[in-house]
């Protein structure tokens, strides 16, 4: 399934590929792989609640500053796995994370099958990234929150990510 003009970057429309996901649907499982090469699945996080933090690029200024939030914002939610998932190797993630101190959020590179992507409606077909987007998930793996942002170089809404998340906590 292609959704011509779905995002833009700087002001350029691009194509998505995969399925449109909304609020409410069940989580798609995708495969992806982690900075020590071992596969990574959905079924990983099972029981927990998830935000995953998608970002085209760790090597921008813009998807560096989400994985630096995310990153800080895990310590205040003990339960919550927080994964970024990006396009970007194994090796570069690794590099990434030890150079930015990022140590309490899991980073997956979907570089491989470009599973997420498709399997979330958010692989750009133009560029091979992902696009910048959010999924809180619950532990029932039901999607609770879902932004996918416009303009591939703008930011996402933390606040609204942040307290959906707060709020799958708080019914437990």
């Amino acid at each position: 399934m292609e959704r011509k003009g779905a995002v833009t970057f700087k002001g350029n429309p691009l194509t998505l590929l995969g399925a449109e996901i909304k609020k409410g649907d069940k989580a798609p499982d995708f495969k992806t792989t982690g900075k020590d090469l071992k596969e990574v699945t959905l079924k990983d996080f099972a029981g927990k609640a998830k935000i995953i933090s998608v970002t085209p690029s760790l090597d921008t200024p813009v998807c560096d500053a989400q994985a630096r939030r995310f990153n800080q914002e895990a310590a205040r939610l003990p339960g919550v796995a927080i994964i970024n998932i990006s396009m970007d190797l194994p090796f570069a993630i690794s590099r990434f994370c030890t150079t930015a101190g990022i140590e309490n959020i899991q980073t997956l590179s979907d570089h491989r099958d470009a599973s997420f992507g498709m399997g979330y409606g958010v692989l750009i077909k133009e560029l091979r990234l992902l696009a910048r987007s959010i999924f809180v998930i619950d532990a029932g793996d039901v999607i609770r929150h879902f932004e996918l942002v416009k303009e591939v170089t703008s930011s996402v809404d933390f606040d609204a990510a942040l307290k959906a998340a707060e709020g799958l906590l708080a019914k437990r």
